[in-house]
């Protein structure tokens, strides 16, 4: 009999993982099937159980994600096989937070394995910038170079930056009391690789090769270009005091960043200027280093942590070229308008439905039928042996209104 086994993939953000949750979740019901459990009720579940573990705010969410972790961990321990869980924002949990985790998945006789998918940094540096300007945040980007490259990083971002995106520090929280045979490394393949290469890693190590699944994904996190980046950060300083995040996400973020902007071809995309990459390829050799000598099983190549030269000019998204800004902006007045179409033409269906409901409701209420029945109530009620009758025929009918 196989042991149980708990897989919790714990990072890192911009590696894929939107691509994996998506896939995992929706065809949950299959691997049920083949003895493996995703325990999640809606997509975003394990989402939530990662901000309960946490304690992190999260727009109001933090108070519907309460009592989220232990009713997922809970499901995995009734579970007797494979139990995968997964979300990047897990990379930033404390010590204490790791040792609760680890405590609530298992008990004597299951198997934990921890699972961290990376990145080199030279892509990861402006990929967490672009997330931040995706979730309304104006912060320019030398700005945030800034704070990231600061010795003493204490600055709120660069706490957070460091904690989901410095790798031997995430391996040794989340892996340093377990066997490195049960720590995964999963490297993402470099630009020009073949596209299912790195799916092909995730299903190598989360057992999942030969089976049946749809791949086909509902929900990614797709990237944009500079002049893209730079409209959705000056978007952001315009509308964030009158827009709330419960109408600035569908419209902005998923309409606009992952749906129109980041679909456009040509734009110059977001690099590093030379001194940062500099930097970011000496810090990288150091992790590669490290990452080989503690022994990992590594599904990849460690050497995919290393950038590759570039020849493309670095372009600065604080100083973009204003007719490319201006080109992304008539693109997204464009599906800005379209949407505004769809909503007032569906407003309009929903108004023609509900004047024929109204319609149907007076022709019901005109019918002779109707009438007499409602006027035989009212004549009743009015007498006290009708009150008894319709009393003893109320509950026979097991209602409690009003109505005949």
């Amino acid at each position: 009999m196989s042991p149980r086994r708990v897989l919790l993939h714990v990072g890192t953000p911009k590696t894929g993982t939107s691509y994996l949750q998506d896939v995992l979740f929706r065809n949950r019901d299959l691997l049920a099937g083949k003895g493996i459990l995703y325990p999640a009720d809606r997509f975003d579940g394990q989402f939530l159980a990662a901000l309960d573990l946490m304690r992190l705010p999260w727009g109001g969410l933090e108070t519907e994600a309460v009592g989220a972790w232990d009713a997922m961990a809970a499901k995995v321990r009734a579970f007797d096989g494979t139990s995968i869980i997964s979300h990047e924002i897990l990379a930033t949990a404390s010590r204490t937070q790791i040792r609760r985790a680890l405590e609530s998945v298992g008990h004597p006789g299951t198997e934990v394995h921890v699972v961290l998918s990376v990145r080199d940094l030279v892509r990861q540096i402006p990929a967490e910038w672009q997330e931040n300007v995706k979730h309304r945040r104006t912060l320019r980007y030398d700005r945030f170079l800034s704070e990231i490259r600061d010795p003493e990083r204490a600055t709120r971002l660069a706490t957070w930056f460091w904690g989901v995106q410095e790798v031997p520090d995430i391996l040794d929280r989340w892996g340093g009391e377990l066997d490195p045979s049960r720590v995964h490394v999963v490297t993402v393949p470099r630009p020009g690789a073949p596209s299912t290469l790195l799916w092909e890693r995730f299903a190598e190590t989360f057992g999942l090769t030969g089976l049946p699944l749809d791949l086909e994904a509902e929900r990614s996190n797709p990237s944009m270009g500079v002049p893209e980046t730079a409209l959705v950060r000056r978007i952001n300083r315009a509308v964030n005091k009158d827009v709330e995040p419960a109408h600035y996400r569908p419209l902005v973020r998923e309409l606009l960043a992952h749906n129109t902007l980041s679909r456009r071809t040509g734009s110059p995309r977001l690099s590093l200027p030379p001194d940062a990459r500099a930097w970011a390829e000496d810090l990288a050799r150091e992790w590669v280093a490290e990452l080989r000598a503690r022994g990992y099983d590594v599904v990849g190549d460690l050497d995919e942590l290393l950038p590759e030269p570039s020849d493309a000019p670095y372009v600065d998204p604080d100083r973009p070229n204003p007719r490319q800004v201006n080109q992304a902006a008539l693109d997204a007045i464009k599906a800005l308008l379209v949407e505004g179409a769809r909503q007032r033409e569906t407003e309009e269906q929903l108004r023609e439905e509900l004047h024929q409901a109204h319609l149907a409701l007076e022709r019901a209420y005109l019918r002779p039928t109707y009438r007499a029945r409602e006027k035989l109530v009212r004549s009743a009620e009015e007498r006290g042996w009708g009150r008894r009758l319709l009393g003893v025929y109320r509950r026979a009918r097991g209602r409690s209104s009003r109505a005949a």
